[in-house]
């Protein structure tokens, strides 16, 4: 007999009445409010429309109050030349690092909300843009979905992506090689420092 609640009854030794035990309720059950153990998210940051400086910072302000994360830091701000269509006018980036509990794609979730309301409108591939919110690197998690690939697929080729990482953490590890590595065979980019 299935039952939704398993119970056993336990005879006592002597002449009590039987201890009556629910299964259920002594296992401990996984939800989606379980919590979940923080993990360091590294976000690319870029933006070459609307006076995107202001973008920049003000999503930094931003990336402040995401929810079921803690604020850990943030590189430099940095002036790059554009990577795709001709034309673009050059980038400001930086990377920002969040402690996280939170699903990688509600993660994902926030990003894109912080996005739109910057008014980013997706129309060309690799196109200029209002506001760019990367996940760059959770840890050393390896993430392939429809929505999210994580460490980020061309995180290798970004010297305006890996020059702010190594400012963060010179200790990480990409694709299980050193950051250090992976930035010295980069192809080479005009690449200036804002601000500290």
């Amino acid at each position: 007999m299935h039952n939704q609640h398993q119970k056993i009854l336990c005879k006592a030794s002597n002449s009590r009445p039987p201890l009556e035990l629910n299964l259920d309720a002594a296992v401990p059950k996984m939800t989606q409010e379980t919590p979940r153990e923080a993990m360091y998210c590294y976000i690319g940051i870029g933006s070459n429309l609307d006076n995107p400086l202001e973008h920049v910072k003000r999503a930094l302000k931003e990336l402040k109050q995401l929810s079921n994360c803690s604020w850990i830091g943030a590189s430099s701000l940095y002036k790059s030349e554009p990577v795709g269509p001709p034309g673009q006018e050059n980038y400001i980036n930086a990377v920002a690092c969040v402690s996280s509990t939170q699903d990688p794609e509600h993660l994902l979730d926030q990003l894109q909300a912080i996005e739109n309301r910057h008014h980013r409108v997706r129309i060309e591939h690799w196109g200029s843009r209002t506001l760019d919110l990367d996940i760059l690197l959770i840890a050393d998690l390896n993430i392939s979905t429809p929505r999210l690939t994580v460490p980020h697929p061309f995180i290798e080729e970004r010297n305006f992506v890996l020059v702010p990482l190594l400012e963060l953490n010179s200790n990480l590890l990409i694709n299980g090689r050193a950051i250090r590595d992976v930035l010295a065979q980069c192809p080479s980019g005009d690449l200036q420092i804002l601000q500290n």
